[in-house]
């Protein structure tokens, strides 16, 4: 596709990172089930860690854009459904990752649509510490925890 971000970028001590353009995921809240959370598949960067429906950003696309794509394509999240809350940026110069924050408005089930999934689940909030998360999420993780609002 032309404008896709679909590739690596590499940071100069050799570290890579998915997306041309960047990357963005989008947290999906929900007051009564937790948070969403996606179990990566094992052949992925990262692998087998649990973090967000989320990936490379395309050209020309928001990063609202982008999270909400890749949660749709990865999870089957309806987008009608959610309320943007706030965003949160890694930015690293040469390339950032944005983690858009939602509310879900009512209940749905994810569903597994592609192969970048093993497991796709509600998360209780106080359980999320207990899984093996994407390291990038697990850095993150504890102020986005603190900024979600009922």
């Amino acid at each position: 596709m032309s404008g896709s971000g679909d590739n690596w970028v590499y940071a100069p001590d050799g570290r890579k990172f998915w997306g041309r353009f960047g990357a963005a995921g989008l947290l999906v809240h929900h007051l009564e089930l937790g948070v969403l959370l996606q179990h990566r598949a094992a052949w992925s960067h990262f692998g087998d860690s649990w973090g967000l429906p989320g990936g490379a950003r395309h050209e020309h696309e928001t990063v609202l854009e982008a999270a909400v794509r890749e949660a749709e394509e990865e999870a089957g999240v309806p987008a009608h459904l959610l309320r943007v809350q706030f965003t949160s940026v890694l930015d690293l110069g040469f390339w950032s990752y944005t983690t858009v924050v939602v509310h879900a408005t009512a209940r749905f089930e994810p569903v597994i649509s592609d192969r970048e999934s093993i497991a796709l689940r509600w998360v209780p909030i106080p359980e999320v510490d207990e899984l093996p998360l994407h390291p990038g999420f697990a850095e993150s993780w504890p102020e986005l925890r603190a900024r979600l609002t009922p």
